[in-house]
């Protein structure tokens, strides 16, 4: 005879917490799950008498936010609900396919690099796992891992917010990117002091905008930042048009700016650190088959080939 004791709360409960939380009221959540608000709200009470702790604070006027005791519990009702939602697909799945929902987090100029080889490779490899993109930088990507919102990342291996597990994908040094008319375009290689008094277009989006300084606080040079932007493309773009000259990591084969102007890309002089791409999933608890699978493919992918050299062909 089984000793195990079930538990006083119910999955649909915990899924109107999670519901709830997402969309910051009871009214909106509510509508999202095509119940009344009074059900839901009577739910997340009754899910709070059974642990024995508040875990949300619901405001009329002010919707709804979570207590330290409900973001503990979010965390781990997603991850129940995820493994519910597996255990019911393992079983209705035809020889076990794969099933249900993963959410990939990319950092925005990784993303014409990575997702495209996921979503295409994977995607007709699992047909019925459903992959929903976020592009985040770093800073905002805090949390979410930990807490459940996001399965997956793919990142720059520089500081990220938490412990997650990794996994190495490749590495790529900063290059420099240039007008076709700039005094440098001949040349070899580029040394960093020798554009100190260029104006720089600064790809401003932790960690690239630190990562870029870095390079040239090491040198002891200030570079001269004219524009700065979030855009990946916007730095390449204004580089064209003769604005400036950029830093960037990630390398594409077009040798034009979004306009039209040709760029030229140059590899730095000494030769600088290569910045590690990474693939990271939270540590607190196994993966889900979805993930394990997911990371096996983006590991299997030869992304070397997928993003070539500068000034190189695809």
């Amino acid at each position: 005879m089984s000793t195990v004791r079930p538990p006083d709360f119910t999955l649909r409960q915990l899924a109107y917490l999670v519901a709830a939380a997402e969309a910051g009221s009871i009214a909106a959540a509510a509508e999202r799950l095509h119940v009344s608000p009074s059900a839901l709200s009577e739910a997340l009470t009754e899910l709070e008498r059974a642990l024995g702790a508040p875990l949300t604070v619901r405001r009329r006027a002010h919707g709804l936010t979570l207590t330290g005791s409900g973001t503990a519990v979010l965390a781990r009702a997603r991850r129940l609900l995820d493994g519910a939602a597996e255990l019911a697909a393992g079983i209705r799945g035809p020889d076990g396919e794969l099933a249900g929902p993963v959410t990939i987090a990319c950092y925005p100029t990784l993303a014409p690099v990575i997702l495209p080889a996921l979503l295409d490779g994977f995607g007709r490899a699992h047909p019925r796992v459903q992959l929903d993109i976020l592009e985040v930088t770093h800073d905002q990507l805090r949390g979410r891992i930990e807490s459940g919102e996001v399965d997956v990342a793919f990142v720059y291996d520089t500081l990220v917010p938490g412990a997650p597990r990794r996994e190495r994908l490749y590495a790529l040094p900063a290059h420099v990117i240039l007008p076709a008319g700039h005094r440098l375009a001949g040349a070899e290689s580029v040394r960093l002091a020798d554009l100190a008094s260029d104006d720089l277009i600064l790809l401003d989006a932790p960690p690239s905008s630190e990562h870029t300084l870095s390079l040239f606080a090491r040198l002891g040079v200030t570079p001269r930042i004219r524009h700065r932007t979030a855009s990946y493309e916007a730095v390449r773009t204004l580089v064209g048009r003769g604005l400036g000259y950029g830093v960037l990591v990630q390398r594409v084969a077009n040798d034009r700016s979004y306009e039209g102007y040709p760029i030229v890309a140059k590899e730095i002089e000494p030769p600088v650190e290569p910045v590690g791409i990474d693939v990271i999933w939270a540590a607190g608890a196994p993966p889900s088959a979805r993930v394990q699978r997911l990371v096996a493919f983006a590991r299997s992918i030869d992304w070397h080939g997928a993003a070539p050299a500068a000034g190189g062909a695809p």
